[in-house]
């Protein structure tokens, strides 16, 4: 018996002036997602109307999910809109699941024209928490100018008078293979290919590292034990089938790695704030290597034995002075290394080591893309625990945790004696940052507003400030601004930076990413403080930076003027 095509519906919808999408796309209450009639219709038709119609029609998608509460809903939305508007596959990852990471990774190697992955990165989920739509283009990168781009969803956004939908298209999301649809007036099929979501990622990462001796170190006589924490996001079918079945960690060292709509109920935030179980774990010692990854999979936490933290900043550094101990970098070299602005000089100094360029960006990682597609960075961070290389262009959670046991199989040490040897090498990079989130918006933009009137003060330039027996010389303070050394666009005001003659900074930045998205705005603080003598590199790290943070609250005022005692998180 043959099966009538599925109808094409044209529905009117009125646009919405608050769909412009951030660094991360588009992130919300899940509440206005579910609740707004149209709003995330709306949203994927725009994303779907800034391709270029050429482009569009039969091109592949790759969708994915961090599994939060309301992606099946909008994945089987994004499903019918694709049908409806002339995209010929989707590959969606089994169970709608797929990490960030794998996202990109797929769309580079089957050359699909970019991705929808479903994602609010480390905001909580549930019905109560966040919900988030961002695209990547076909480099597997967030958006930049060109065919595909944020500023046209945006103006498509604003103007949006109907949707395209095929509402009788239905999919199952549990069985793997693919699924054809024909459509009313449409002379080719609608195809969904259900894919492994663990697969192809880690096929691409068994050509990086060298799992031969990462499995020998995890299983070998002298075993590393390790304890590995998915906090129930997307990540714990990636760490069961990698570190597990395919490295030869025991099932018992890696916890919560059942994705959940709530995530457990917990921000899936890896940090020492959110992580907590993870930390209480390494304390009692005996494990020489913890982590944790966020919803997505591209942050990530290192912690060695007895709890000790590995500063993002420090991370990505340690890494980048000890890539030979990857086969994939001794093969390809390194070709530059680059942080964002917020991020501690702790990887400037490898650089100089290394003799390789050093790139400043803002926060946001489709700037490093630019950098790697044009050959001229290999390895990137965040002091957002995010770190990446140019095997796809996204941070890359796992891929990190991958690198750290890399060093360790190659160096003979622990997470901690590694570290203490790079600072000894190069110096330490005391850094912290301290999160206030959920404020006013428009308080928080007259505080920035007016904390940059005051240190483009001439004046301020020859500030000198006094804190117990510490005197802080300011050397120069600026708005932040990139000129992007690929395609020459220059992205301005960019978050206040204070540089002192002793090298110590201080960083001002409104983010857009913070917890509760589109409740508040987030200011975030930086301080760092460069320590030459090995002997003064066991110091807390807010002992060394308390006299840095008293200077950021006495010139920013923010505790008064927000209302607030002190930071919601301190990292």
């Amino acid at each position: 018996m043959e099966t009538s095509p599925i109808p094409v519906l044209t529905v009117q919808t009125t646009p919405f002036e608050d769909q412009r999408p951030g660094t991360n796309g588009l992130r919300r209450k899940t509440a206005v997602f579910e609740g707004k009639k149209n709003y995330l219709q709306n949203y994927i038709q725009s994303v779907l109307s800034s391709m270029d119609l050429r482009d569009r029609q039969g091109c592949t998608l790759v969708v994915g999910s961090d599994g939060r509460y309301f992606s099946r809903v909008a994945t089987e939305v994004i499903v019918q809109m694709a049908a409806a508007n002339g995209i010929g596959r989707l590959v969606i990852g089994h169970n709608g699941l797929l990490s960030t990471p794998a996202v990109s990774c797929i769309i580079r190697k089957i050359k699909a024209l970019g991705g929808i992955i479903l994602t609010a990165s480390h905001n909580p989920g549930g019905p109560a928490g966040d919900f988030g739509v961002k695209f990547n283009v076909a480099n597997g990168g967030k958006h930049r100018e060109g065919r595909w781009t944020g500023t046209k969803v945006i103006n498509v956004s604003r103007t949006l008078e109907e949707y395209a939908i095929c509402p009788d298209l239905h999919i199952d999301l549990s069985r793997l293979g693919r699924q054809d649809f024909d459509l009313e007036n449409k002379f080719k099929p609608f195809r969904v290919e259900i894919v492994d979501s663990v697969e192809v990622y880690l096929n691409l990462l068994r050509s990086i590292f060298d799992f031969t001796a990462i499995k020998s170190l995890l299983t070998g006589p002298d075993q590393l034990k390790i304890h590995i924490d998915a906090m129930n996001g997307v990540m714990g079918p990636y760490v069961r089938r990698i570190l597990c079945d395919e490295l030869g960690a025991p099932a018992n060292s890696a916890v919560n790695c059942v994705p959940l709509e709530d995530f457990g109920g917990r921000p899936p935030e890896p940090n020492l704030t959110y992580a907590t179980s993870l930390v209480e774990a390494m304390k009692g010692g005996g494990v020489g290597l913890g982590a944790a990854f966020d919803a997505d999979g591209d942050r990530y936490m290192i912690l060695g034995e007895n709890g000790f933290f590995v500063n993002p900043s420090d991370s990505v550094a340690i890494m980048a002075a000890n890539l030979s101990a990857v086969p994939y970098f001794r093969q390809h070299g390194l070709r530059g290394l680059a942080r964002s602005m917020a991020t501690s000089t702790a990887l400037d100094r490898v650089a100089k080591a290394l003799k390789v360029a050093l790139y400043e960006t803002p926060a946001g990682w489709r700037y490093f893309g630019n950098l790697m597609d044009s050959g001229r960075c290999s390895l990137c961070g965040e002091e957002s625990f995010g770190t990446g290389s140019d095997h796809i262009r996204e941070k890359d959670g796992l891929w990190s945790v991958l690198v750290w046991l890399s060093i360790m199989a190659s160096k003979k040490q622990g997470v901690e004696q590694i570290t203490r040897e790079h600072w000894a090498r190069l110096g330490r990079n005391y850094f912290c940052r301290f999160d206030y989130e959920d404020l006013d918006p428009r308080a928080a933009f007259y505080l920035m507003r007016d904390l940059e009137s005051v240190i483009s003060d001439k004046a301020f330039s020859n500030q000198k400030f006094a804190v117990g027996d510490h005197m802080y010389a300011v050397e120069r303070a600026d708005n932040f601004e990139y000129l992007d050394p690929v395609d020459g666009t220059v992205a301005r005001n960019q978050g206040l930076r204070i540089l002192f003659a002793d090298g110590c900074r201080l960083v001002f930045r409104r983010s857009g990413s913070g917890g509760g998205a589109g409740t508040g705005a987030t200011i975030r603080i930086y301080a760092e403080s460069f320590e030459r003598d090995p002997e003064r590199h066991s110091r807390e790290t807010q002992v060394v930076l308390g006299p840095l943070i008293a200077i950021a609250l006495k010139i920013s005022n923010i505790h008064e003027r927000m209302g607030r005692r002190g930071p919601n998180v301190i990292t």
